[in-house]
């Protein structure tokens, strides 16, 4: 599984990889996470307010830090 973080670096965006790592740490999920910066990557997604999850190619979440029950979710 493929997950992005989109967002230009903000304390936020930070969290967000946090809460990824967490959770994805703690269901044995097999994932990459990376972090996308470029504004322009960004807004090829619909993305106007960060931070943004994108999972396997799929905008999942935008605008504020997911919470543990939606990663899991994602995950399954």
């Amino acid at each position: 599984m493929e997950i992005k973080v989109l967002g230009p670096g903000c304390a936020k965006c930070k969290a967000t990889v946090d809460i990824l790592e967490k959770v994805a740490k703690a269901k044995g999920a097999n994932v990459t996470i990376s972090k996308v910066e470029d504004i322009r990557e960004i807004v090829s997604y619909g993305v106007m307010s960060t931070p943004g999850v994108v999972v396997d190619g799929k905008v999942v979440h935008y605008g504020s830090v997911p919470t543990g029950d939606k990663v899991e979710a994602w995950l399954k």
